[in-house]
């Protein structure tokens, strides 16, 4: 099939270039000149895990192309698929649909003949049945022109697998013919047993954010666990894992630490949250702003640990930060936690000197005023505290012994619960991790008033966010 995917940002170029490898011809569209050229190159501008080389094959073959034009996408596609950003507005928590509502806009006016447009993005329900009527309105086909949603549901890290071998596939359509078209272009995906759940478009708009929604419940669940671990001197890796083995929750998603961040989750449940208050059931999903808050809790708890590990102060202390990205496998520092703290503990005075395997680039156009490194050894080297906050497997991999030898005040804060912290005891190092006792608990024996105390700051009222995009 002939298909368009307007905005070649991580969702588009990621649906561009797997749509191509399925065997589709694919003409991807972006108002970016400079990121056009690149991806007609073969060049990828983003980290993504196997991305590169699908691009770069797609491109040699010819099925995958690029352009800056509408008016060429309307000609070519019989499909388009609208990818653009819907982030949260500036002036609120709901989506800003201004992108989404430009593409139809621009592309809407040019359809002359029978397609389908189809939308990615990720928006609150009823954007489907606003733009349909606004397509009616606008293109010259009038209703030969139909509009479905077909949400998203990529992990950064894993979207090129989550494209061509998805868990589910969810469309909203209007019609039989709009399902069978969208059968067609997923039909390898079909074919291999993939769950295809056809329904309403208000249904499958709410699919991503209930889904995303779910998912920060149970991130922040146990994170709030880990508060209440160090307070009571428990460790919450162990209560995880017995939590785990309820074959009504699962252990998936149930590992304590910084918590969530990117240029989905936080922003998708605020905007559900707000959607639904314009629906009139805003009580419904009021558990949500708590969620947000523990979640921004976490970052505010690290930043409080790392400082009584310090003594109290950050004034005067170099810091290393192995971690930038909101999690690993990617370059995004969207929201990221890792980000936040880096900040913030360098507002309070600390020299802070980060390494990240891949998003220093994208990092220091965020905070420019840090010290960025490309070498581990480098960025510890006469630390008097190392705070690891992004979970890249290659830091689970250090030598807790040979780090000593530059770092002699081993010190580190493991915010992510996921190095070996007897390895790194037994190397000399004082560990602390979120919601885990320090030293090592003894089996019948509480953590003492002075741990607990440390733990963090409880529930005292305080800034909401770190953002990470906070320059001053």
């Amino acid at each position: 099939m002939r298909l368009t995917v307007i905005g070649t940002g991580y969702l588009g170029a990621v649906h561009a270039a797997c749509m191509a490898e399925i065997g589709h011809e694919v003409l991807g569209v972006d108002v970016d000149a400079e990121k056009i050229a690149a991806l007609g190159e073969g060049r990828v501008p983003i980290y993504e895990p196997g991305l590169q080389e699908i691009v770069g094959r797609t491109v040699t073959s010819g099925r995958l192309r690029f352009t800056t034009s509408l008016s060429e996408a309307a000609e070519f596609g019989d499909v388009h698929f609208v990818c653009v950003n819907t982030p949260q507005r500036p002036d609120a928590p709901a989506c800003d649909l201004r992108a989404v509502d430009a593409v139809v806009d621009g592309l809407a006016p040019r359809l002359r003949r029978r397609c389908l447009i189809v939308g990615k993005s990720t928006v609150p329900a009823g954007t489907t049945a606003r733009l349909a009527a606004r397509v009616q309105e606008l293109a010259p086909a009038g209703a030969d022109v139909e509009v479905a949603w077909n949400p998203e549901f990529l992990r950064e890290g894993y979207a090129v697998r989550d494209t061509l071998r998805p868990e589910r596939l969810v469309v909203g359509v209007m019609s039989q013919r709009a399902d069978q078209i969208l059968r067609e272009v997923y039909a390898p995906m079909l074919s291999d047993g993939v769950p295809y759940i056809s329904t309403d478009p208000a249904t499958a708009e709410l699919v991503k954010g209930a889904a995303n929604s779910f998912l920060a419940t149970k991130i922040s669940f146990i994170n709030a666990m880990a508060e209440v671990c160090d307070a009571a001197g428990a460790d919450v890796t162990t209560l995880a894992d017995a939590l785990g083995y309820d074959s009504r929750i699962g252990r998936r998603f149930l590992s304590a630490g910084l918590g969530f961040g990117g240029g989905c989750l936080p922003k998708d449940i605020r905007a559900f949250a707000a959607r639904a208050g314009e629906l009139g059931v805003g009580c419904a999903v009021s558990f949500l702003d708590e969620i947000d808050e523990i979640n921004s809790r976490q970052r505010r708890r690290t930043v409080d640990i790392a400082r009584d590990m310090l003594g109290g102060g950050f004034a005067g202390h170099r810091v290393a930060v192995l971690g930038a990205t909101f999690k690993p496998d990617s370059d995004d520092v969207r929201d990221s936690p890792a980000l936040a703290v880096a900040g913030a503990i360098h507002r309070e005075g600390a020299d802070v000197r980060l390494h990240d395997p891949e998003g220093i680039d994208n990092a220091r156009a965020v905070l420019p005023q840090l010290e960025y490194v490309h070498d581990v050894e480098k960025a510890c080297a006469g630390a008097g505290l190392v705070l690891h906050l992004t979970d890249w497997a290659e830091y689970r991999r250090i030598d807790p012994a040979a780090l000593a030898v530059v770092t002699p005040a081993r010190k580190i804060l493991d915010a992510r619960n996921a190095l070996d912290a007897s390895l790194w005891r037994s190397a000399g190092w004082t560990l602390r991790a979120l919601g885990r006792p320090t030293p090592p608990a003894v089996p019948g024996q509480q953590a003492t008033v002075g741990q607990r105390a440390s733990a963090g700051r409880g529930c005292a009222p305080g800034q909401r966010h770190l953002p990470a995009d906070r320059t001053a």
